[in-house]
């Protein structure tokens, strides 16, 4: 990839800033946040521009309103959560963002303020990239600063439309994500072993296609591998299967055989009655009941990653290996974990909502090399090895 300028690479002194971060952060009860890692990730380009006595407007979306104003996705919980971070004022600007008097009051804000905008997927021209919406967003600012890794794989207004306007370069977030991940894919030490899970194996197929490419092993766990363990002829009882991706999954297993790399499959798996919050025991994944759901990997399976993952000189994880959220199918990812966590002469990225949903909850992610702010973003960049957010950026 094209290396992309930084805030550090244009003379920011005193400039007005419009400031692309990804606030899409869970708020419990509507009104506190739940985890508040990607703000902090933040805090660094945000230290670094105020210390260039620059004036931030903070842009982020939450959820999705749809282009609606909704007030469970307003962003004045999160002004106020960084406020504190900050130990400084935030102005939370509320006001209709497409109106005159709106505009001239955030224009009149004093020198050094920082400002977060209400969600910007409040407007419609937001999502649609609209012209006009993105040329009134720019007019705010001198200087585009993209640090939102976690929604550059969208063709937005806030991450695409304004770069028309403004010079426009990465923080130090992004930044990092860019090297991390790319480190791992591009110029990975040897072997690179990959970890893919989650439930849904229609948004992991084109990941496992590229990483077929690029690793020397590739372990599929999770709901994902029960797709494939359908691809290979084995009954899955009723475990949770995509027919529509059988076919494809059965290419892929051709693709492993005639590339260099080898992809795992969970030897067994543990059963279980999701509905019915039911443990039933473990089981050779040949052989899983008609009545029964694949919801873990087993322990035979658990050995045979962690050697694997023993091996590794780079290790890139994205999804858990069975339902997290349920105390008794949490094991094989909690293993996965420490095998990486013992690994110490290995490079560890993990990304993934649900994988960092389940490491956070248990004070995983202190020893993992690099946790990415993106989802989908993550799994993008890693198909394509670029993201439109990122290509719309000056070129260094």
């Amino acid at each position: 990839m094209t290396q992309k300028k930084t805030v550090k690479d244009l003379s920011l002194k005193g400039k007005k800033i419009l400031l692309r971060v990804d606030y899409n952060v869970s708020l419990l009860d509507g009104l506190h946040l739940g985890d508040d890692t990607r703000i902090r990730q933040t805090l660094p380009t945000i230290d670094y521009l105020l210390k260039q006595g620059c004036t931030l407007y903070l842009v982020s979306h939450l959820g999705r309103p749809d282009g609606q104003r909704q007030k469970q996705f307003s962003l004045k919980p999160v002004a106020e959560h960084l406020a504190a971070m900050l130990k400084r004022k935030v102005l939370f600007f509320g006001e209709d963002l497409l109106k005159d008097e709106g505009i001239k009051r955030l224009q009149a804000v004093r020198k050094g303020a920082v400002v977060l905008l209400e969600n910007i997927r409040f407007y419609p021209g937001e999502e649609r990239n609209d012209e006009q919406f993105s040329r009134t967003l720019a007019g705010l600012a001198e200087v585009f600063v993209n640090d939102a890794f976690g929604v550059d794989h969208r063709v937005h207004a806030s991450t695409v439309g304004v770069t028309a306007y403004l010079p426009a370069v990465a923080g130090f977030l992004l930044e990092k994500e860019v090297e991390m991940i790319g480190k791992a894919m591009e110029k990975p030490r040897r072997p690179l072993v990959a970890i893919v899970g989650g439930a849904k194996a229609e948004t992991k197929i084109t990941l496992i296609d590229r990483l077929l490419e690029k690793a020397d092993t590739l372990i599929i766990g999770g709901g994902v591998a029960n797709t494939f363990l359908k691809a290979w002829g084995y009954e899955v009882g009723q475990s949770l299967v995509n027919y529509e991706m059988v076919e494809l999954a059965k290419r892929l297993f051709w693709k492993a055989a005639r590339s260099k790399t080898r992809m795992l499959l969970p030897t067994d798996v543990v059963l279980g009655l999701l509905a019915k919050n039911r443990y039933v025991g473990i089981a050779d994944s040949a052989h899983i009941p008609a009545n029964m759901q694949a919801l873990d990997i087993g322990p035979q399976s658990q050995a045979e990653f962690g050697v694997e993952i023993s091996r590794a000189k780079t290790i890139i994880w994205n999804g858990p290996m069975g339902v997290y959220e349920n105390p008794k199918f949490v094991t094989g990812t909690d293993f996965i974990y420490h095998a990486i966590a013992e690994n110490r002469a290995s490079l560890s990225v993990v990304g993934g909502g649900d994988t960092l949903a389940a490491l956070k909850e248990k004070d995983f992610l202190k020893t993992i090399d690099h946790v990415s702010t993106g989802g989908g973003a993550m799994l993008e960049f890693i198909e394509r090895g670029s993201l439109p957010g990122i290509d719309a950026l000056l070129d260094r």
